[in-house]
């Protein structure tokens, strides 16, 4: 016999099948446009940022890394060897196709100090933070009196 009570959601199955529909027509939306968007995680770490994207069977020649007015753009695009035209796929998730993902740097970045390697899928983008930008500031309020 059970002796815990649980909260009646009458409609939690349609907010799964909403998400469910969502992610199709994604699916549907990236398979038309041939494009993507890399995972990235960016991190603080001694004085450095360091940018990570996962980007599994990509090549590091398929990659480009560019900065212009204090934005960091890794991009690139892979295609598949071959074309699989006879295979009926029930699900496909393996991503193929142009990629971008930008960031903004903090000013005064010099582009020559960027470090990027690429390791087992993974691209680490090391950008040494100029001096000034490490810490936190505060910021003064002042009434509009003032």
């Amino acid at each position: 016999m059970a002796s815990e009570l649980t909260e009646w959601r009458p409609f939690s199955d349609f907010a799964e099948l909403r998400h469910r529909l969502d992610q199709a027509f994604r699916d549907i939306a990236d398979g038309a446009q041939d494009d993507w968007t890399p995972s990235v995680d960016v991190v603080r770490k001694n004085g450095q940022l360091v940018l990570r994207a996962d980007l599994p069977g990509i090549k590091p020649d398929e990659v480009t890394i560019e900065v212009e007015d204090d934005v960091l753009t890794v991009s690139g695009e892979h295609r598949e060897a071959k074309q699989e035209k006879e295979e009926h796929y029930v699900r496909r998730e393996r991503r193929y196709g142009s990629f971008s993902r930008s960031m903004v740097l903090p000013k005064g970045v010099q582009a020559d100090d960027i470090d990027a390697r690429c390791e087992d899928g993974v691209l680490e983008v090391t950008v040494p933070a100029p001096a000034g930008t490490e810490g936190k500031q505060t910021v003064d309020v002042k009434s509009k009196s003032e």
